[in-house]
């Protein structure tokens, strides 16, 4: 038996290539399914079975596409409705991979179709939990996703999500093992760990919503409790992951390399976004005119869904070399399609054309320390729970998940700066307002970060009116 969980960093999801005796299961496959075809070929084994724990909402699962190269059966959880053909099981049915099995635990919550998958090895013992969005380390799945498609409210499905940990889960033996489908860093839950492996007894230890002596009651308030709006582009994953896509490997073909000429004019007429997902360093130090920045080397995918709206929104990029084919697949992961294409040579061939080019202006956190002694205008564009943990004094919130919202903030005529963590951040929010018509934008090297190693005065005291 080979368990291997496949973990994708930038969308904190993992993956599962289960194999016995020659067979092969997968497990929530990303949307890129070769690797996964490939390995099976590699190990002279069949892919006999694509698992489903549910519809994803955070990015375009693999299924579709795994199951029409491979032939292999996609199976969901009881009440799934996609519109391909697919195996709905009912809860406990048993799949037999190779020498071992894999039961369908039905645990409705976190979507009415969720479902876990029980591995027991050669010997019919409980061996593994893929635990899907039902069971993170650390926390469980919000249960406010569903809510219009299930015709619940959040309490509703939050109490339905405790039935189905306290019957189907927490009932296993401590020593299984779990391997959940996120972790830390994704938006499905508030506390998840960065742990990506766990057991069923660790959990019951430090999982807050698994502790023994809590209420239905309690647990519906702490699940609910303080959940931040989810990304606008989550209800279209899910309808891609019900209704099917087109295959990546196509969309790659169909991404145009334009020269510098040929690319300003297809962005004149097709009004298309000019993503730059080089490092923020080189963004700042050069970038298209009215580009946005999104770095593929911070949390790419998460980032963009977020911040573009409009998932069918034509996009050209600009890239490292090398890079163009991996940020196309990055793109469609979270069901961005449309890419038109890139910009051959990248910047360099931009500038060395001789076409005009914009700039961010930086400063230090020491330099910052002196512009706020003279009273700078400051932004902090991190999350909400990073500025009340601790903020500069004085300083107001504009998180950059709702940096729209706070845009009439900012002053026109005078400098101001935004900073974030590390950097990564406060360059897309500075890319973003620049290219609303805000050219007095100020990003700060290293975030808060750099800012706490300065003497530029702190608190964790938050007034309301300033969070979203």
């Amino acid at each position: 038996m080979k368990i291997e969980q496949i973990y994708t960093g930038c969308l904190a999801q993992g993956a599962y290539y289960i194999e016995s005796n020659g067979e092969v299961a997968i497990i929530d496959p990303l949307r890129e399914v070769q690797p996964y075809v490939d390995k099976a070929n590699a190990n002279h084994s069949k892919i006999k079975y694509i698992f489903e724990t549910h519809f994803h909402a955070d990015f375009v699962s693999g299924h579709v596409t795994l199951a029409e190269k491979t032939g292999a059966p996609i199976v969901f959880g009881p009440n799934a409705n996609p519109s391909f053909k697919a195996h709905i099981a009912t809860d406990g049915e048993v799949f037999q991979l190779g020498k071992i099995t894999i039961t369908v635990l039905h645990t409705p919550g976190h979507t009415m179709e969720s479902a876990c998958y029980l591995l027991k090895d050669e010997n019919g013992k409980d061996y593994a939990l893929f635990s899907g969005d039902t069971l993170f380390l650390g926390d469980v799945g919000r249960p406010d996703l569903a809510q219009k498609a299930a015709h619940m409210t959040q309490e509703k499905l939050a109490g339905i999500l405790f039935d189905s940990l306290r019957t189907k889960v927490m009932t296993l033996a401590d020593e299984v093992i779990v391997y959940p489908a996120h972790g830390a860093g994704s938006a499905y839950g508030k506390n998840l760990s960065k742990e990506t492996i766990g057991t069923i007894g660790e959990q019951k230890k430090i999982n807050y919503a698994l502790r023994a002596d809590m209420t239905k009651e309690e647990f519906i308030k702490e699940v609910t409790d303080g959940l931040l709006p989810p990304p606008a582009y989550f209800p279209m994953n899910v309808k891609m992951n019900k209704e099917g896509y087109e295959n990546v490997d196509d969309i790659i073909k169909e991404a145009v390399a334009y020269d510098p000429k040929t690319f300003e004019l297809v962005a004149n007429e097709t009004d298309a976004l000019i993503l730059d997902v080089r490092h923020q360093d080189d963004f700042a130090s050069g970038h298209i005119p009215r580009s946005i920045f999104i770095g593929i080397g911070g949390n790419f995918a998460p980032w963009v869904g977020a911040l573009i709206l409009d998932a069918k929104q034509p996009i050209l990029l600009v890239t490292p070399s090398g890079k163009e084919e991996e940020t196309i697949m990055r793109l469609a992961r979270v069901g961005y399609d449309n890419t038109l294409g890139y910009l051959k040579g990248g910047f360099e061939a931009w500038k060395n054309a001789g076409l005009e080019y914009d700039t961010v202006p930086s400063v230090t956190a020491k330099v910052l320390e002196e512009k706020i002694a003279t009273n700078a205008i400051v932004f902090d564009v991190r999350k909400p729970g990073e500025y009340e943990a601790e903020h500069i004094v004085d300083v107001p919130s504009a998180p950059l998940d709702f940096l729209n919202e706070h845009l009439a903030e900012f002053p026109k005529e005078e400098p101001f700066y935004l900073h974030c963590a590390g950097g990564y951040r406060s360059m897309i929010a500075a890319s973003i307002v620049k290219a609303r018509g805000y050219d007095n934008v100020i990003n700060v090297l290293g975030g808060f970060d750099a800012i706490k190693k300065t003497g530029i005065k702190t608190t964790n005291y938050v007034c309301p009116s300033t969070l979203k």
